[in-house]
């Protein structure tokens, strides 16, 4: 399995050959924001005209395959809360109030769809295709030292019985290895709150540290019991003409993100 990109027009985004309900990791291509938006922004705080906001996610849903209206926005504060939604929660965000604070969504209920928004943050997506549920993880480093990516895999068994061993997972454009630099801070959390192991996914150089957040990630995931994980290759800041980067921006942005819906299961 892989992850690989569509193109339908000017409309570019990236799906995992191993999840079979509709989703992606949204670049910036395909919208119609404009300015240092341009042009596909989905974040919903950057500034952006609110019926370009809008349009942007018809575009999606009308390619990807799901009801903007029944789309659930995450409201993300790097916290680890993982929450489950379902039709009560239709449209918050865009078209309903927004949720309180968190940085993943669970729900096991059809028609619902689920959006993180990431600018070099990990997006992390998750499909049970036993019980059809899905869930969709916002994982900044602060989020990845939480292990919030594990959390939302005990939630979705808790919830809805998941055995993490039928989830497939896709791990989205980020800031990859070669770019994320930090001080020790960084590095030195990651591990007292994950582990030693956190050594082998960090590369010393000088003063500075570069962590690899998608291979932390991933091993968290296998912790928690998940075996198939495709990874995006791609890093936000490399290219950065594709994907929106914080870091290159400095802030003046706008936002990617990841969507899934979910769909009946076959179990």
């Amino acid at each position: 399995m892989s992850i690989n990109t569509i193109k339908n027009g000017t409309l570019e985004y990236l799906v995992c050959d191993g999840i079979s309900v509709p989703h992606g990791f949204t670049t910036r291509y395909g919208g119609v924001s404009t300015g240092h938006l341009e042009s596909l922004n989905i974040g919903i705080r950057r500034g952006d005209l609110w019926e370009n906001v809008l349009e942007n996610y018809d575009i999606l849903g009308n390619d990807l395959g799901f009801d903007p209206k029944k789309l659930v926005l995450s409201h993300q504060t790097h916290t680890d809360i993982v929450r489950e939604v379902g039709s009560a929660d239709w449209g918050a965000g865009l078209y309903a109030p927004e949720l309180p604070e968190c940085d993943a969504l669970i729900t096991a209920t059809p028609g619902t769809a689920l959006a993180v928004f990431t600018a070099d943050c990990t997006p992390i997506l998750l499909h049970d295709p036993v019980t059809g549920a899905v869930g969709a993880v916002h994982a900044g480093w602060r989020g990845t030292a939480s292990a919030i990516a594990a959390k939302t895999v005990r939630a979705m068994t808790a919830a809805f019985g998941t055995d993490p061993k039928d989830l497939q997972a896709a791990i989205g454009p980020n800031i990859g290895f070669c770019c994320f630099q930090t001080d020790a801070d960084v590095p030195d959390a990651l591990t007292q709150s994950l582990g030693s192991w956190v050594g082998h996914h960090v590369r010393p150089e000088g003063q500075k540290f570069y962590v690899n957040l998608k291979e932390i990630n991933a091993q968290i995931l296998r912790q928690a019991g998940v075996h198939k994980i495709d990874i995006s290759q791609d890093c936000t800041v490399c290219q950065s003409h594709r994907f929106w980067s914080h870091r290159v921006t400095q802030g003046l942005r706008g936002s990617q993100g990841a969507i899934i819906l979910c769909q009946e299961g076959h179990g």
